[in-house]
Parts: structure tokens; sequence; C-alpha cells
């Protein structure tokens, strides 16, 4: 009805209600106008970020699987000079007769033959300065104890899931395998009467007898592939990594464990 088109106020009323809107609805459409085009910059820019995010995820996840695949490529290698041959039947015996880490480290003396005199390695002054096997958090020190009350000599790691192990030092594997509770364990020697002793690996590489460089990997930690939020990077670095998996260090020099932090630079977490 065109009654209600008037004002309470009468005709002056009802043109300066006229005037009012004639001056507001440009102005509000000019507003709605203005936020419908912000929304719209919204939307593009979560549909962009959400496609960077699946791009992102993907080259990481193709880095991670390409960085795993030379690993195992260089830890395949056949032409890795050998300082023994490995006797299969001794380490069995060894592994089935030993209790404990420290009785199988002496035993290992007894498992080789062809022996071939390794170059002389001195690493002396790098003792105290060695590179951690893996980026990790340290959650225990030697001969502390843990909620279960189980007290170990050597040091225990937090790490990312699916994280790369690499040798310290240039080394002879002794010994690479399933070992008592340790789950898969690598010890290497750097030198004669001297063990490095790393537990809890998911995958080991390399053979007892091999010779190997600084930095070669030597085997993976376990855990799945990381989820989008926690996504792998390949340096093992970002916000919010979860350090789901530990790694047991343990240092031996003529059967007598020693304190992991003076053998390795622990200063700075990684």
């Amino acid at each position: 009805s065109p009654t209600l088109f008037l004002h309470p106020q009468g005709p002056v009323g009802t043109a300066r209600a006229g005037m009012l809107l004639a001056e507001l609805t440009p102005a509000l459409n000019s507003r709605a106008d203005a936020l419908r085009n912000d929304l719209n910059e919204v939307q593009m820019l979560r549909t962009l970020q959400a496609d960077a995010a699946m791009r992102l995820q993907e080259g990481l996840t193709e880095v991670q699987r390409a960085r795993t695949d030379l690993n195992q490529a260089m830890a395949n290698r056949t032409d890795l000079p050998k300082r023994f041959t490995e006797d299969p039947v001794r380490t069995a015996i060894l592994i089935s007769t030993s209790e404990t880490l420290s009785g199988f480290a002496s035993g290992l003396s007894e498992m080789t033959s062809d022996q071939i005199d390794p170059a002389p390695v001195d690493f002396d002054g790098q003792i105290g300065s060695l590179t951690l096997p893996v980026q990790g958090v340290i959650l225990r020190r030697a001969n502390e104890t843990d909620a279960a009350g189980v007290t170990r000599p050597g040091l225990i790691l937090a790490t990312r899931p699916q994280a790369i192990v690499t040798s310290p030092t240039a080394a002879t594997i002794r010994y690479t395998g399933p070992l008592l509770d340790l789950g898969n364990v690598v010890i290497l020697e750097p030198r004669a009467n001297t063990l490095f002793v790393l537990a809890g690996l998911d995958v080991v590489y390399g053979a007892a007898g091999q010779v190997i460089g600084s930095g070669t990997p030597i085997g993976l930690m376990g855990g799945g592939p990381a989820n989008r939020d926690n996504a792998l990077s390949p340096n093992g670095d970002g916000a919010g990594m979860e350090r789901s998996e530990t790694l047991y260090i343990e240092v031996r020099e003529n059967n007598v464990t020693q304190d992991p932090s003076d053998w390795f630079r622990t200063d700075k977490d990684g």
C-alpha cells in the first residue's frame, strides 16, 4: 500500500527520510561491494594456500623418498673395503649365549676371519666434538634412571620418524641386526678396542666387516610417514616436529662403558 511509504511525521518527514535513503544507499552499496571483493580474495587465497600446502607436502614426500633411496643405494655399495669376513655361525652362537651387551661386545673379536689390517685411523682430536649420528633431542644422559627405574650407561636421543642415522666417524662395521632387547643394532669400531653401539633403529644398512667413512648412512629410525601437520623436511627442521623415536648410543672402550657426552658434541640438541 502506498501509505506504507509515508512517514509518521507527514510529508516533511517522508521527504527527509527519502533524502537520507538517497544519501545512504550508494554508500551501503559501495561498502557491500568492497566486502564482496574482500570475501572473494579471501576465498581465492584459501584455495591457493590449500593448493600450495598440497604441493609442498608432495614435494617433501618425494624429497624424503629420494633421500631414502639414495642412502639405501649408498649402503648397498659392493665396492666398500672390507676389514674382515664375518662368521655367521659364530655370530649366531654369540647372540644366543649373550645375556648382556657387555658379554656380546667382549665376544665380537672372536667373530672374524680373514682379517685384514685396516689403515691407521687417528681421531683423538675429534673426541668430544664428534657429531651425533642423528639429529635429535637428548631425553636421558648416561647413568640417568628413567621412569621405570632402569639405568643405562648410554645416551638416549628422541628423533623424528624415519630419520637417517649416519656414522659419526670413519669406522669398521662390527655388527648389524637385532640384539637382545635393544631392537636393531649397529656396532661400529672407529679404532681398536673402541666401540660405538647404536640401538633402536628400524632399518640397518651395511654388513659386518665393511669399512665406512664419516657420515655414511647406516640405518633409518622407525615410525610411519609424517602427516600434513608434521611434514618431513630434508634437514629434519620445522616447528612442531614430532620426535616419537628413540636412539640409544653407548660408547665402550676396552669393554668399559664411557660417557657419550665426553665423545659427542651434545651442547646443542638437534
